[in-house]
């Protein structure tokens, strides 16, 4: 299956919310305070927000008003290409050696992407080791070793309740021994004491910079879809804690809410970088904003 259709696929549940609405919307309209009205409804029911809602219908209102457009289905094709600039960010390409640290809280596939993105990586011919820092909750580096096998990367881990901070020290300790070019970075995903998870990243972020000063350091959240406006919450409280350069938007496949793409994108000025898409451990894509449009949108 080739990137488009996964995603396609993936998007189904999305499209199949909003396709009819989106069709009747554009099919035999005057572009009207009503025609707005109902856009702003039907962007919203998909969970793309109110902000982000907004932005998007001010700028096609300035559109059609530049270009002359006052029917509904002459509007399709900018309204399109603005969904899609609402989201399309130019990511720098990775250099290497590279490390990624993960956050997220529980429950929303962290450890599953970064199992995936071990594989992304191991794909494209690089080496990979993961460091378990997620010392705080139970079994969380043997969930992690799980993954590890499944790429046949290394994995360096401690015991629970550890210093995550001594975890990461070892993992890119060893990542310099062996010239590995990927560290992927588990961290604790608890919300409730932000100041112990503000510490430990802070720890984390100064034995990066001290052990791999000249790597190309990202940090990514992890995302669940299904969660909806919940995830941006998410993406303001852990950009308070660490500074957030993209987001992985898990279970994709599973929701109705993909719209929630807009909301992080737009309200948080954050660009999706990776989307889940299945369970398999190859089903990480890289996030394409034209695919994603095409893929929810049938006008």
């Amino acid at each position: 299956m080739g990137l488009f259709s996964k995603i396609a696929e993936g998007l189904r549940k999305t499209r199949e919310s909003l396709s009819k609405k989106f069709y009747s919307l554009f099919t035999g309209r005057a572009l009207d305070d009503d025609f707005y009205d109902e856009l702003e409804e039907v962007l919203i029911s998909g969970d793309v927000g109110v902000e982000a809602s907004e932005q998007i219908i001010e700028e096609l209102k300035e559109a059609c008003y530049q270009q002359r457009v006052s029917k509904a289905e002459q509007a399709k094709d900018l309204f399109k290409q603005i969904m899609i600039d609402s989201i399309d960010y130019e990511i720098e390409p990775y250099s290497y050696p590279l490390v990624i640290l993960v956050a997220g809280v529980n429950g929303v596939g962290k450890t599953t992407a970064i199992g995936k993105l071990a594989r992304y990586f191991t794909n494209r011919g690089k080496s990979v080791v993961l460091a378990a820092a997620d010392t705080f909750r139970a079994a969380a580096a043997e969930q992690l070793e799980v993954w590890a096998k499944r790429s046949d990367v290394r994995i360096i881990k401690h015991e629970e309740g550890s210093d995550p901070a001594a975890v990461v020290f070892d993992a890119l300790s060893s990542a310099k021994a062996r010239g590995t070019d990927v560290v992927l970075i588990d961290t604790a995903g608890r919300l409730q004491n932000k100041k112990n998870l503000m510490n430990e990243l802070g720890k984390i972020n100064k034995v990066v910079e001290r052990e791999m000063p000249d790597c190309d350091y990202r940090t990514y959240i992890v995302l669940d879809a299904t969660t909806g406006q919940n995830a941006v919450s998410q993406v303001e409280a852990f950009d308070e804690i660490i500074d957030v350069d993209g987001i992985i938007l898990n279970k994709l496949d599973g929701t109705a809410k993909g719209g929630v793409v807009f909301a992080i994108s737009v309200e948080r000025e954050l660009p999706v970088v990776y989307v889940g898409v299945g369970e398999g451990v190859d089903d990480l894509e890289e996030f394409d904003a034209r695919d994603f449009i095409q893929g929810i949108l049938e006008i």
